[in-house]
């Protein structure tokens, strides 16, 4: 092998970014470039998350999410720290309305003692209103430990220290085609003004987001799971209603289906997010109901995983279908949670997009997923708690994949 190593990443998320860090700082000899088509870092799912530091509550025990998770938020509080951004301990909430929410509750509190989420207790009505004054339900789980920051910021920073470490971040560079040999990785890339370029690697890790299965195509690897684009809409709370939640809110999840449903969260600017709920995009970037683009579409259309998702959530869907066309309707769900709401407390919110990967027989990945091929590594699937996790998945992808990655 020779001396210097040179490492290509597609993708400036913050997975992307916090592999390319951990590399650049951990790895003598190795030249970082990562590729980017947007003109700036984090500008897809990065940039329209919720902004939550998950402690690690709902995830099965054992699965990377739990480990990569625990190990992630303690990474990320000292990263913080270390570099001035902001990271508040706001807690969670997970509110039972019902006797099967709470019912439900007993399997969230166990996985949360498995995977060593720290000072998890349950509370009544009355434990409730000590932390949330304004919320409503039976009964509730506290989580003390889970944070908010800003991840964009945390993106920023990031590839500061890339660019700082000697390696490089080209942004407006997106892939166009990727070729191997028995050397190594080629990577033809474009750039606004219609220029071509080839960037020659030793190994090459693709950190796609919503484009990875496609990438991951271009690498040669099967076309499963493929990426289907769920947009989430949310509303704010205008500002003088913000006081009615002080951290985090959120329903308990239903393990029946995919999406969590509308919760509140407080960000670290000081707005409270309503949202998201999650109806099918009719692109990769299907940011709002206007965005269409028929290649993506018809890639979702064509899946035959997509058909026997619906199947067995098509009610599902028409309900969140519902919310999003209604701000009454959204509010109704934010209501169950948080009675005083009313709709004209919510204003519309900038959405985000989803990329949830989907199995041929329409089974929702849930745990991360790395591939190899050849000298490629792909991030198949990267979920919430992705950000939360990013600077462990990158140790994680050091440790375990990218050493491997051989022609």
């Amino acid at each position: 092998m020779r001396s210097t190593e040179h490492i290509g990443i597609i993708g400036a998320g913050i997975v992307g970014l916090a592999l390319a860090r951990r590399l650049a700082l951990h790895r003598p000899g190795t030249r970082v470039t990562v590729l980017e088509k947007e003109d700036r870092v984090a500008a897809h799912q990065t940039g329209h998350n919720s902004g939550v530091v998950h402690a690690g509550l709902y995830y099965r025990p054992g699965s990377l999410k739990a480990t990569l998770c625990r190990r992630g938020v303690g990474l990320l509080k000292d990263y913080c720290a270390e570099h001035a951004l902001p990271y508040e301990e706001v807690g969670k909430v997970l509110v039972a309305s019902d006797a099967e929410d709470e019912a439900r509750l007993d399997d969230i509190e166990r996985r949360a003692e498995e995977n060593g989420v720290p000072g998890v207790r349950r509370l009544g009505p009355e434990g409730l209103r000590e932390i949330e004054p304004h919320a409503a339900g039976i009964a509730a789980l506290h989580s003390p430990s889970t944070a908010i920051t800003d991840f964009v910021a945390v993106a920023e920073q990031l590839a500061d220290d890339v660019r700082r470490s000697g390696g490089r971040v080209l942004l407006n560079t997106p892939v166009i085609d990727l070729r191997q040999d028995h050397d190594g990785v080629s990577a033809l890339t474009g750039d606004p003004r219609g220029e071509r370029a080839i960037h020659r690697f030793d190994r090459l890790v693709v950190c796609g987001g919503l484009h990875s299965a496609r990438l991951a195509r271009m690498a040669g690897a099967a076309d499963d799971p493929r990426v289907v684009p769920f947009r989430g809409h949310y509303h704010e709370l205008v500002p003088e209603r913000s006081h009615l939640v002080n951290g985090l809110l959120y329903p308990v999840p239903d393990p029946r289906y995919p999406f969590l449903g509308v919760h509140l969260t407080r960000h670290v600017h000081g707005e409270v997010m309503a949202g998201p709920n999650a109806i099918l995009a009719t692109a990769l970037e299907g940011y709002s109901a206007r965005d269409l683009s028929a290649g993506d579409l018809a890639s979702t259309l064509t899946w035959p995983g997509f058909w026997r998702l619906a199947r067995h959530h098509w009610a599902v869907g028409a309900r969140e279908s519902l919310v999003s066309a209604s701000r009454a309707a959204f509010a109704s769900q934010a209501r169950k949670l948080l009675p005083e709401l009313v709709a004209a407390d919510l204003r519309p919110a900038p959405a985000g997009v989803r990329a949830q990967a989907l199995g041929r027989d329409g089974s929702l990945l849930d745990d991360f997923r790395v591939d190899t091929h050849g000298r490629v590594v792909c991030v198949r699937n990267a979920p919430s708690p992705a950000a939360t996790s990013s600077l462990a998945i990158a140790e994680f992808l050091t440790d375990t994949f990218v050493h491997r990655a051989r022609g």
